[in-house]
């Protein structure tokens, strides 16, 4: 088995973790080299094959709505097939995060980073959250990693919580002084210099700038009208055939999209009490039946997640294929699987926190 180089940080960590991490980094390479060797044309269309996927989704997505306009698709069905369309363009996000695909083509680096962003305007601007997430993977479970820390991780369960997981905005408008100290946390431990602070901070206010602000606007405007009508009967809303379109057709699957994948990142990564550097100590797999419907919503994130962790390299795709080879490698290393003693710990590593964040 190839034992990978440590990473800069991993030399302060025990040498039974680090040498744990180390191979499981080389075995992961390996895995990954003998099936690009067994399939040359993953490396040698690394660009185009990420560009199918990202046409197919965007494809995949209008001709869901299209089929919902003819009323040849039900709305349910709509929602559901739209969102799984969504989970993948939230991959390809992902991957092009860390230019994965037309690294020297900037134009279509740029088009492909607007594009899932445009199909998926529940999230934030994909070039601030490049910033965020290999922020993630430095300090991932520490204080300042506003990635997962803005999706609930560390908090326990309760009202607020729940909240946040099915609707982004209300749970910071539910909790902003929360939000607001996370992110604070974040930029002045990214940040080097005061200006550097100022410019950050001015950055993240606008992360949701426009299309966020555009999709829970007409998502609100649309669940108040539902309320509403539910309560009072049908009303005549001007528009309300348009806004029930784009309800079914964009904002209700980006909707179930961002619970699901929110539900799952934010229970399968630990926080609080992990040791900065140890991936061993930064996220569990989860591989339990009863996730399936979750997992089908955001493309199999908590099956492979960890692999991403340990190596960065590989597309999406590809960790799918390899993930259980990648797996078993896991488990002989004792990275945890389905520790749903999570939950009742608000996601802390140990067995037993003496504390959680209410």
């Amino acid at each position: 088995m190839r034992i990978a180089t440590r990473l800069p940080g991993e030399r302060t960590l025990a040498e039974g973790d680090a040498d744990k991490i180390a191979a499981i980094r080389g075995a992961l390479i390996e895995i990954g080299t003998d099936w690009r060797a067994r399939h040359p044309w993953l490396d040698a269309h690394q660009d185009q094959i990420g560009l199918a996927f990202f046409l197919v989704s965007i494809g995949g997505v209008i001709a869901d709505a299209v089929l919902y306009g003819l009323g040849v698709l039900p709305w349910w069905a709509t929602i559901l097939l739209t969102a799984f369309w969504l989970s993948i363009l939230h991959e390809l996000e992902h991957d092009l995060i860390h230019s994965m695909y037309y690294r020297t083509n900037k134009f279509v680096h740029n088009a492909m980073m607007f594009g899932v962003w445009f199909f998926r305007p529940s999230t934030i601007n994909p070039w601030v959250r490049r910033r965020m997430h290999l922020h993630h993977h430095k300090v991932s479970g520490t204080d300042s990693d506003l990635e997962e820390r803005a999706i609930t991780n560390g908090e326990g369960w309760g009202p607020h919580r729940t909240i946040s997981l099915l609707d982004s905005f209300l749970g910071m408008y539910t909790k902003p002084f929360r939000i607001h100290q996370i992110a604070k946390t974040y930029v002045e431990h990214e940040a080097s210099t005061p200006e550097e602070v100022r410019r950050l901070a001015n950055i993240q206010r606008l992360a949701y700038f426009p299309l966020g602000l555009f999709h829970y606007t007409l998502w609100h405007l649309f669940i108040g009208i539902s309320i509403y009508e539910l309560i009072a009967g049908p009303a005549s809303v001007p528009g309300i055939g348009v806004l029930t379109f784009l309800a079914v057709t964009i904002l209700a699957p980006n909707a179930v999209r961002t619970f699901c994948l929110h539900f799952v990142s934010s229970n399968m990564h630990y926080y609080g009490d992990i040791q900065e550097h140890n991936v061993l100590q930064q996220t569990q797999v989860w591989t339990a039946l009863w996730l399936k419907p979750f997992h089908a919503l955001c493309f199999n994130f908590g099956e492979t997640h960890a692999i991403h962790h340990f190596l960065v390299r590989d597309p999406f795709y590809l960790r799918e294929l390899i993930k259980h080879d990648c797996q078993q490698v896991l488990a002989e290393h004792g990275v945890r699987f389905n520790d749903f003693g999570t939950f009742r710990r608000a996601n802390r590593f140990a067995l037993a926190p003496s504390t959680v964040e209410a």
